[in-house]
């Protein structure tokens, strides 16, 4: 866990980011306080390889994919089992594979779903969204099309990607910059970017900023986390930064993050700041960062239940390199965060953490992402 800040130096930055008017984040605490609840962690699935992301179906089954390619399931009262799907195009190196997963809001009648993944086939190589549908039985995957592609590859590094499917039939998909220096800021490219599509039809959703594109915010480097706070319309991107500076962002349709690492064009610069106003005027500040040392954010939900007393409506962030579960509560405007901890369950004990999602019962899914017997855990609070 890290050190807390010290009083003094929290109040010191308080005053100056009220009276100097920056739009740097103020770090809070991450001391655990006294009214957080003891947690329960326990092991769903286990015997994994790097599973990106798990998601429940309306029946109660568990989905859960390998960045290789495989996906298994978990049925109410049963074993996890291998679900077969034809993944001979998959492109999958370093960061890059089979990696988000999203239902559809119909999959009850429908039986579709989403997953964002690599691909690779003849000369074309790139990160895309593909549909399924999942038998009745959950043993096999049908792929049934392609509703975005596009998004630009490199070795695997900074692929995305996460997936946030709407209630009013949009989706919103963060996109990684692959990483070369132009591309957060080319309007004409859709890496770097946290895009905004119809779920049906994969086109530009209507009332986007920018004509006849699926973009919605630009100036990102490589977006892992989703979510939507309950209760409102703010959707909040968890973003992975260069050595310093993993962020959280309040997105606001048409905003510019401000990364721009091309100071030479034709060379990745890292030592940029994450968001750079000097270099991109009118960049938007992040809500939250990690300051001069990174901890690897990656998945992100809002934990949802009384049994999280004060901190219910907290955003619950899965760590990497950091290897623990950062809970962040924000302001109402969810412009700042007014306290931050780490539960000590998870901090250093089941290793690096990808993917938190939260479930209808207020408990939490999370996934690691260690290479060697990874897990799908279910961490809930103790009850008192």
């Amino acid at each position: 866990m890290r050190a807390p800040q010290l009083a003094l130096t929290g109040l010191f930055a308080l005053a100056c980011a009220t009276a100097c008017g920056t739009d740097q984040p103020v770090r809070a605490s991450a001391a655990p306080p006294s009214s957080f609840p003891a947690l329960d962690v326990t092991t769903v699935i286990d015997g994994l390889d790097h599973p990106w992301d798990v998601v429940t179906a309306p029946d109660g089954t568990l989905l859960t994919g390998e960045r290789s390619g495989r996906f298994v399931a978990l049925r109410p009262g049963g074993q996890p089992t291998d679900v077969a799907a034809d993944q001979s195009d998959l492109f999958a190196s370093g960061e890059t594979g089979l990696m988000s997963i999203a239902l559809a809001n119909d999959f009850d009648s429908s039986r579709k779903l989403f997953t964002c993944q690599g691909f690779q086939s003849g000369d074309t190589k790139d990160v895309r969204v593909q549909t399924w549908t999942v038998d009745d039985a959950w043993t096999n995957l049908t792929r049934t099309g392609t509703l975005i592609d596009g998004f630009p590859i490199n070795s695997g590094r900074h692929g995305g990607c996460r997936l946030l499917p709407m209630a009013d039939g949009t989706m919103y998909i963060g996109v990684g910059d692959s990483p070369r220096p132009t591309i957060p800021q080319d309007l004409g490219s859709l890496g770097g970017k946290v895009l905004r599509i119809d779920a049906n039809t994969g086109q530009p959703a209507a009332g986007n900023p920018f004509p006849d594109s699926p973009v919605f915010t630009l100036g990102h480097r490589n977006v892992q986390g989703l979510a939507l706070r309950p209760g409102t319309e703010s959707i909040f991107a968890v973003e992975q930064g260069s050595s310093r500076d993993d962020e959280v962002n309040l997105l606001r349709s048409g905003g510019n993050y401000g990364w721009k690492p091309d100071r030479n064009p034709d060379r990745y610069d890292e030592s940029v700041p994450m968001t750079d106003p000097e270099r991109v005027p009118g960049a938007i500040g992040a809500v939250w960062s990690s300051g001069p040392s990174t901890i690897a954010t990656a998945g992100g939900t809002f934990v949802d239940g009384d049994a999280w007393g004060d901190w219910n409506g907290a955003l619950a962030v899965g760590v990497l390199k950091g290897q623990e579960l950062l809970l962040l509560r924000l302001s109402d405007d969810g412009n700042s965060v007014a306290d931050e901890v780490s539960p000590t369950e998870l901090d250093g004990t089941v290793g690096r953490i990808r993917s938190v999602a939260a479930q209808p019962d207020g408990s939490l899914l999370l996934t690691t992402d260690n290479g060697s017997d990874d897990k799908v855990l279910r961490v809930s609070p103790r009850a008192s």
